[in-house]
């Protein structure tokens, strides 16, 4: 007979313990904490080359310091093992002109992951510099009338002479086209790399890039150097940027290597240190963004973990309701107004972008009408967040691609219209379906020589996306408007999709379209030619008619 007084003990599976340790050491305090330790040696380093310019590698680098000069974004994922790639989507061409023009830059970023650096520093920026490095070699070849080396590493200056008109004593003269990875890296793995080389030059080349403008700003070739807790420098011997043979991108590792967690005790609290604890800031941040923090820096940190929670969570309503207020938002890489480019391939040397105008708001600068959004280029077309629409000036048009309606709608009604349309993790249909208003919308506008501004919440990824469909389907290969163009609804290619797209970036630098929304501008583009719906009876019985595009990114 079973004794009713006596409980079945609670039996907790090693999974469920192990989650329940995690997550106790995983705590937002914990996390904070352990970014503010990491940034007093961003601090440090960046001391030595006070010349150089910081940047972060989104997003997890952004939380590494109060003062960044703007972002970057090179993905970890292009440099995984057997998954090397050089993307077309994500150029960052900005980096290599402000390195050009500084003499190098600084980036910072971490990872979980318990390695000292992730696989963006160890292999997707150094397969960046060399591919960017090679382009340019051959390019100035071309300018020259010399036949391209077979051997991209061999010395380049014999075809650099009468470039732009510039002294050849401006540029180095022995221009380094070989890849350059850290000692960690097997030769196997380099081998394999370095096969694939040649082919990323070509899709470079092919994209419709500014190397022209690269080519002008880089007196050296790139070279990428990795900095991390582990790092000897002797402070007494510190070398001058300027003293090198090359532009360097120094590439800082904040953290700790550490698979694990450290436990660590202060005179009033004892935490738990997290190695690279600005990485998957969704697990963790509770809605505080990076600039949020260091405007509380060191409240929250002084708190403890006890009042942490609470305070973060007083901190992001707070701002909630300010940003309704007042239309302010968290901080983005803007971009200020300079002379439009052509979306051909000749570009004019001298007209450089100029990213000394690259900052991020409430850091450097203050954020005014003309930088909250981005020009593309003479195409009347500007793209932005939702939140700096009321702002702009010389806008005429807004397209809202955002969930959240204009507070303050434009007097015409035919110069507004709100899509909301959301990520294809959400819908993969959504950029699609609402395309076709959207390239309408932009139509009547532009034929009336309106200035249209495409917009969302981040005005990173669906303004970009929508963006580009409107300059498929209404902008020749010039960048010229021509309604025409609309009306002859011819495929377009893959190749012809990634230069509109770079010619899109050179503008928004800080543009992040998903892979998905560029697939489905892709199909839709190609899908008004055939006359085949993209959502019709087999696509809601699960099957697919839907054009298949290989990946975008190349």
């Amino acid at each position: 007979m079973e004794d009713k007084g006596l409980e079945k003990p609670v039996t907790l599976s090693i999974y469920k313990a192990v989650r329940s340790i995690k997550q106790k050491h995983n705590s937002l305090y914990n996390a904070l904490r352990s970014i503010y330790e990491d940034s007093i040696f961003v601090g440090e380093i960046s001391e030595l080359w006070p010349e150089l310019p910081l940047l972060a590698n989104l997003r997890c680098g952004l939380w590494y310091s109060p003062k960044f000069h703007s972002t970057c974004y090179f993905k970890s994922t292009d440099g995984h093992t057997n998954n090397w790639s050089f993307n077309t989507s994500r150029l960052n061409l900005h980096v290599a002109l402000l390195a050009g023009q500084r003499g190098g830059c600084m980036i910072i970023d971490s990872t979980r992951k318990g390695k000292r650096f992730p696989d963006s520093m160890s292999k997707t920026i150094p397969i960046w510099c060399c591919v960017l490095n090679r382009a340019i070699a051959n390019y100035r070849c071309r300018s020259t009338g010399v036949n391209i080396p077979n051997d991209q590493e061999s010395n380049t200056n014999n075809c650099m002479s009468n470039l732009h008109s510039v002294d050849i004593k401006e540029y180095s003269f022995t221009w380094d086209c070989s890849l350059h990875l850290p000692i960690w890296v097997s030769e196997t793995e380099k081998s394999r790399i370095e096969e694939r080389l040649d082919r990323w030059t070509k899709d470079l080349e092919d994209s419709g890039a500014d190397i022209a403008s690269m080519s002008f700003s880089l007196k050296k070739p790139l070279r990428p150097l990795w900095i991390s807790q582990k790092t000897v420098i002797w402070l007494n011997e510190v070398p001058e940027s300027s003293s090198w043979d090359f532009t360097p991108l120094i590439l800082v590792s904040p953290s700790f290597s550490t698979s694990g967690f450290q436990q660590r005790t202060t005179s009033e609290f004892s935490w738990n240190y997290i190695a690279g604890a600005g990485d998957d800031e969704e697990s963790w941040a509770r809605g505080l963004t990076p600039t949020l923090f260091w405007k509380h820096a060191y409240e929250l940190i002084g708190l403890g973990p006890n009042l942490c929670n609470q305070k973060v969570a007083d901190i992001v309503e707070k701002n909630r309701v300010y940003c309704a207020q007042r239309g302010d938002d968290a901080p983005q890489v803007t971009l200020k107004s300079f002379k439009p480019f052509c979306l051909s391939n000749e570009f004019p040397a001298k007209e450089l972008l100029n990213v000394e105008n690259l900052c991020i708001d409430g850091y450097e600068g203050s954020r005014s009408d003309d930088n909250a959004i981005s020009w593309l280029g003479a195409t009347n077309v500007a793209v932005g967040k939702t939140l700096h629409a009321k702002d702009a000036s010389s806008i005429d048009s807004i397209l809202n691609c955002s969930l959240e309606e204009l507070p303050h709608l434009p007097d015409d009604p035919e110069a507004y219209l709100h899509l909301p349309i959301v990520g294809c993790k959400f819908d993969r249909f959504s950029v699609s379906r609402n395309l076709p208003l959207a390239i309408n919308f932009a139509n009547n506008n532009l034929r009336k020589g309106k200035k249209l501004l495409v917009c969302c919440a981040n005005g990173e990824d669906i303004s970009i996306s929508v963006c580009l469909g409107i300059l498929l389907a209404l902008f020749d290969d010039r960048g010229c408007y021509d309604e025409r163009i609309s009306l002859k609804q011819k495929n377009i290619t893959k190749l012809e999709l990634r230069q509109r797209l770079v010619f899109i970036c050179k503008f928004a630098v800080n543009a992040r379209p998903s892979r998905g929304n560029l697939k489905q501008v892709f199909n839709y583009i190609n899908s008004r030619n055939t006359g085949c719906g993209l959502e019709t009876t087999a696509e809601q019985n699960g099957e697919s008619n839907v054009i298949e595009v290989p990946s975008i990114s190349g």
